[in-house]
């Protein structure tokens, strides 16, 4: 079955349910709209797919933090989602702000779920990344530190590696010459400053500032009237991501703005090399070169990957990209290319994720889509939130059990039939509920075991009790959950 199959088929469902009948024409909403979460309206999920995903990825979860609006209203959504393999919703995070870079990650051996929030007017933001568990408790948040621990992450990283520390991001304001760039010679700019923090402690290990290495004049941005003071500074580079390099000892930075990647040596903090851009150390094989670019990552086979947009203005198609990088002959040369669908055009975020199996799932950045590729580049699916924009994508496994109880409301949808609408925000491991009904705690009996449908499953009781409770089930029909239907 496909995964539109499955959309199609779990939209028959909600349409028998509600009453309708066969032939009558229901406009399919851009929005979920549920009974007992009547707050969460996150956008629908349409996949259009080109080849079947194999089965060993059905059970990884699309993680994404959609902001904007959808294309069937004026109203912005803003949050984040967790999806199954079918577009649903898994769990769902409304009403609290923008998320940022929402992904699964591990620390101190465990798995936890992480997100840049705060205020997003790039590049002066201010926020900080949360990490929860698998039971979505709150366990940390970690921001800039050192000298820089007044002032909040940029909401562009949030890895955590192995040693339990965190990249971060930030931008000062810092005086240098401008007139290069026809600004100001007493002008400013948004200096870029990376920051490994050790988690525990709140304490930076590394860190790194751009204007020593990365002079303004190899800014490819150009300076608007009235930027370039202290009021206004110039956002020159605009770093967006910070990865391990594969040798462990240096690390690799993106930054937009100057069409480049950096790599750094991670003791020294000198810069090794620089990729892409007007002072490139690497001469650039044909079709290699990139613009506007986020998220590189130097992958296990050596290559390097990144989701280059070409745009902001338009340069070229946004794609994801693989490169050879021979640090012999300092050159870097196409492995292979993941093009947009369409023509897509990313002028803003994206990125590029490597899956276990080889396959690529990128996301498209201010484009409302997401699509996976075999690794020879050959498109699996391609999928639309419908409107708005996301920072990234992802697909991890998940495996939750929310601390918070599932929640149940009732329905009348005829005389004497009782319609128990049961959800449980975040939880990975329900495959049915249980419904119990009677007069009385000592009176409760089982009335019905249903099969869990998506994020919210539905089920018809007659007759229904004064009381009635809903125990969501594991496969193995152990309980994990109860509440009492409201």
């Amino acid at each position: 079955m496909s995964y539109r199959t499955l959309i199609a088929s779990a939209a028959v469902a909600a349409l028998l349910l509600s009453g309708c009948t066969a032939g009558e024409e229901v406009p399919q909403a851009e929005r979920w709209d549920f009974h007992s979460r009547p707050e969460l309206d996150p956008p629908r999920i349409d996949i259009d797919v080109t080849t079947q995903p194999p089965e060993e990825e059905k059970d990884l979860k699309t993680f994404l933090g959609p902001k904007g609006q959808t294309a069937d209203d004026d109203e912005s959504w803003v949050g984040g989602l967790i999806l199954d393999s079918a577009g649903e919703p898994v769990w769902i995070r409304q009403g609290a702000g923008q998320v940022w870079d929402l992904r699964v990650q591990e620390y101190q051996n465990e798995p936890v779920l992480t997100w840049w929030e705060g205020l997003a007017e790039t590049p002066h933001t201010a926020g900080e990344v949360v990490m929860l568990d698998d039971s979505y408790n709150e366990i940390a948040r970690v921001g800039m530190g050192g000298d820089l621990a007044h002032k909040t992450a940029d909401l562009h990283e949030t890895t955590i590696t192995d040693d339990g520390t965190m990249f971060l991001l930030s931008y000062i304001k810092s005086p240098t010459d401008l007139t290069s760039v026809g600004g100001p010679k007493d002008g400013w700019v948004w200096e870029g400053v990376v920051q490994e923090v050790d988690i525990d402690s709140g304490e930076p290990v590394f860190e790194w500032r751009t204007l020593e290495d990365v002079p303004v004049d190899q800014t490819e941005s150009t300076i608007k009237d009235g930027e370039g003071t202290e009021d206004v500074p110039f956002d020159y580079i605009h770093l967006n991501s910070v990865s391990e390099d594969d040798d462990g000892d240096s690390l690799l930075v993106s930054a937009r703005n100057t069409h480049a990647v950096y790599q750094l040596d991670r003791e020294s903090t000198d810069l090794n090399w620089v990729l892409g851009g007007s002072a490139s150390d690497f001469e650039m094989g044909e079709g290699a070169a990139f613009a506007w670019q986020h998220d590189a990552l130097r992958s296990d086979d050596g290559t390097l990957t990144l989701f280059d947009n070409h745009a902001a203005p338009r340069l070229g198609d946004s794609r994801g990209l693989r490169l050879d990088l021979d640090e012999k002959t300092m050159t870097a040369e196409v492995v292979t290319e993941y093009p947009a669908p369409d023509d897509r055009s990313s002028g803003s975020q994206g990125n590029m994720q490597e899956l276990d199996n080889g396959n690529v799932f990128i996301g498209w950045g201010s484009e409302p889509y997401y699509s996976e590729f075999a690794k020879n580049g050959d498109l699996l699916y391609d999928a639309t939130f419908t409107g708005g924009s996301n920072y990234r994508a992802y697909r991890f496994d998940w495996e939750a059990t929310p601390s918070a109880p599932p929640t149940a409301t009732k329905s009348e949808p005829g005389e004497g039939v009782t319609r128990v609408h049961m959800s449980w925000n975040g939880a990975t491991e329900v495959a049915s509920w249980r419904i119990l009904s009677g007069d009385s705690e000592e009176q409760l009996e089982e009335t019905a075991v249903v099969d869990r449908t998506g994020f919210e499953t539905s089920a018809d009781i007659e007759p229904a009790g004064s009381q009635i409770i809903v125990e969501a089930l594991d496969e193995s029909g152990h309980r994990i959950g109860s509440t009492r239907v409201s």
